[in-house]
């Protein structure tokens, strides 16, 4: 579980980069920006994982009451997020802002990163994971070295 809401955090943070209004409009807006950028894809994925550990976790419960739930969970889950996060983004980037990131996301280029970001993502945490053990180490030397 730990795990999945690492990804789903991550997920999150990641498309965190976008600018401010708090509007009905803006929030559609923000839910468009989510679905051309490929973060749409990357959270209900996140979802699937979920229920993955969650069976898991209770094997007893029918395979139909999973597919009932996860059906809704991703039917509503996706806009429950977007009100959530809308006033983040309306913090920092503005309705036009979004409206550029959608128009960039709607080209070539734009789609291809769309389709690129759950792959570079997930190598791009693998590349962390070695770089934190990588300082991790060194750090624990520097302490050795000085008598710690």
């Amino acid at each position: 579980m730990k795990k999945i809401t690492s990804i789903l955090t991550l997920f999150i943070l990641s498309t965190a980069f976008t600018f401010g209004q708090s509007s009905p409009a803006y929030t559609e807006k923000l839910k468009t920006m989510f679905e051309v950028s490929g973060s749409a894809v990357s959270y209900k994925a996140a979802i699937k994982q979920m229920f993955l550990m969650f069976k898991k976790q209770k094997p007893s419960v029918p395979e139909d009451v999973w597919t009932e739930f996860e059906a809704e969970f991703l039917k509503t889950s996706l806009d429950d997020l977007v009100v959530m996060l809308e006033p983040v983004y309306a913090k920092h980037l503005t309705i036009e802002d979004l409206n550029q990131l959608i128009t960039f996301y709607e080209t070539p280029t734009g789609r291809k990163f769309a389709k690129k970001t759950p792959m570079i993502m997930t190598e791009s945490m693998q590349v962390g994971q070695q770089w934190g053990t990588k300082i991790g180490k060194e750090f624990q030397e520097k302490l050795k070295v000085k008598g710690y």
